[in-house]
């Protein structure tokens, strides 16, 4: 038996470590401007030695060199005077503008915050206006709002909070009954809610069950269900009983008058409502009746034999369908909406002659430069040696910073100019005339990694003669085929689209159809591609596109 032994070894490997300057080059290198700028705002909060070159504010040793040449002036102003012993008084000189400045103030606004006295400090700091912005309104937060207006037993209102929170983005529930109602069983203790650890799983399902169906009817119909057919259901019964309540006001509202009435103007208007009551109370009878047994037809847009199976002449079967699209199927949404991501381009393509031109748009960016103040701290000889060493630390810190953002900006120009000699067509025609293009062709004409291109292009966006691109929309890789090579896959899928936009509704295109008319317009793509593409838009299938009225 082997005995274990304490022993030495070497061992020769090659690792790749990233050092943290190359850790912030290629962070710096994947921020679009308008991050790139939080970020320098950041950095120049917690680095003293950075400063922001403002064109309207002097700079301090602008202030300070003016000052020297003011005292300058004035010593020599006092040895020119006459040695008279009357000293005739001066002229009165126009006031320069340059005294007026407040300089104490000056210095408190723009030096360190750390050279401020602390009540001076605490009374120049003043609330965000991000503060003042109006959040908007969740799902979440509207169904809470609503179920907090309701006077319900503790446990019920728990339940009902764990299924609002089970909720997707859609409005849909995402939990069934069963984890609901372990959920609810295992909750922590809480005084308020004292008791529920003795439920038993079978009263805890039916409190969950209470809970959805509570949660079924606040605003907006169809919020809570399982599935499709049920969130339109919950929607159809919303308006049915909304339908119950305006026919008993009306009905209210007409039962007084004298049947003798009935011979004025009115009493035709009166019937013209009825009729559409009818006509209403019919829609939503024939919608319910479609969504509940019939959903797969409705789904293959066959009327003829939708109002078949239903045994409905094709007329209801008409109005049914077209109340079931004023429903919505993904409710959640009108409070769930994405927010809207603010743009600004990165680069702008300009065209200077017969040239196209490549410019980086660092409106806004901040200009950075290092202190000068914090160099002389460096040379004195009365600076304590910490000192020294911290400002030393964020002096290399700072230059770090800085050729990195200068390195982010070559690098992102001559990617872009690889982009607007390769896209020229695109530029000055559209969208037909954009080319296939590889990252990896990019990389290695500027000697650089893919990686680093993609890094480059990434979430920025260009300023063009076309609009506002993201730099990703020039890259492309080309269809197959001899003659489809040059054209890229968005532009194929464009044309495919636009194919099927413009085909009869009732004789829709079948794949091989779509493949024979690009060949025509010479591009070679077989039948499966096409398919493919077509799934990746979206898009029906010819059986389910195809629209067979009555």
């Amino acid at each position: 038996m082997a005995l274990l032994q304490p022993k030495m070894s070497l061992k020769v490997s090659q690792r790749q470590v990233l050092t943290p300057g190359l850790m912030q080059m290629v962070s710096v290198l994947a921020l679009n401007k308008l991050e790139l700028k939080e970020m320098i705002d950041a950095e120049m909060v917690e680095n003293p030695v950075l400063e922001e070159i403002d064109e309207s504010v002097p700079m301090l040793d602008e202030v300070a060199g003016r000052q020297e040449r003011q005292e300058r002036l004035e010593r020599l102003e006092l040895l020119d005077r006459p040695a008279e012993g009357v000293i005739a008084e001066p002229a009165a000189a126009p006031k320069d503008p340059f005294e007026e400045v407040d300089f104490g103030s000056y210095f408190q606004d723009y030096l360190d915050p750390g050279y401020r006295t602390q009540p001076e400090y605490e009374d120049s700091e003043k609330p965000s206006f991000e503060h003042f912005l109006s959040q908007p309104t969740s799902l979440s937060d509207h169904l809470a709002w609503q179920l907090g207006a309701l006077t319900l037993e503790p446990l019920l209102h728990l339940a009902a909070e764990y299924v609002i929170g089970n909720l997707d983005e859609d409005g849909y529930l995402a939990a069934d009954e069963d984890e609901l109602a372990a959920a609810l069983r295992l909750a922590g203790d809480d005084q308020v809610y004292a008791g529920r650890e003795g439920l038993d799983p079978e009263a805890a399902l039916e409190l969950v069950r209470r809970a959805i169906d509570l949660v079924q009817h606040l605003d907006p119909a169809g919020i809570g269900a399982r599935d499709l057919r049920e969130c339109l259901l919950i929607q159809i019964a919303a308006q049915q009983q909304e339908f119950v309540q305006l026919h008993r006001r009306q009905s209210s509202a007409s039962g007084g008058l004298d049947p003798a009435e009935d011979e004025d103007p009115q009493g035709s208007v009166r019937a013209d409502d009825d009729t559409r009551l009818e006509e209403r109370r019919r829609a939503l009878e024939v919608g319910a009746l479609i969504v509940s047994h019939h959903l797969p037809l409705l789904q293959k847009r066959d009327v003829k034999d939708l109002a078949r199976v239903a045994q409905i002449s094709p007329a209801e079967a008409d109005t049914g369908i077209e109340l079931i699209r004023t429903l919505d199927p993904r409710p959640g949404r009108q409070y769930n909406r994405e927010q809207t991501r603010l743009i600004e381009p990165d680069v702008v393509f300009v065209k200077r002659g017969a040239e196209w031109e490549v410019a980086m748009n660092e409106e806004d960016l901040p200009s950075l430069r290092l202190s000068s103040r914090y160099r002389r701290m460096l040379v004195a000889e009365n600076t304590d040696k910490e000192v020294k060493d911290y400002v030393k630390e964020r002096f290399r810190s700072a230059m770090q910073l800085m050729r990195n953002i200068a390195q982010r900006k070559s690098t992102i120009l001559r990617t872009c100019e690889v982009i607007v000699r390769r896209q020229k067509d695109f530029l000055d025609q559209g969208i037909e005339a954009l080319r296939p293009m590889m990252i990896k062709e990019v990389a290695e004409e500027i000697g650089v990694h893919p990686s680093t291109v993609s890094r480059a292009v990434a979430n920025k966006y260009a300023h063009t003669p076309q609009g506002v691109i993201e730099l990703r929309f020039f890259f492309s890789e080309g269809s197959n085929g001899p003659e489809g090579a040059d054209t890229p896959l968005l532009v194929l899928k464009r044309k495919v689209r636009k194919l099927i936009e413009d085909e009869d509704a009732r004789r829709p295109l079948t794949d091989d159809q779509l493949a024979a008319l690009l060949q025509v317009q010479g591009i070679q793509l077989t039948r499966r591609t096409v398919a493919k593409y077509r799934e990746d838009m979206g898009i029906p299938s010819t059986h389910q596109r195809r629209r067979r009225d009555a």
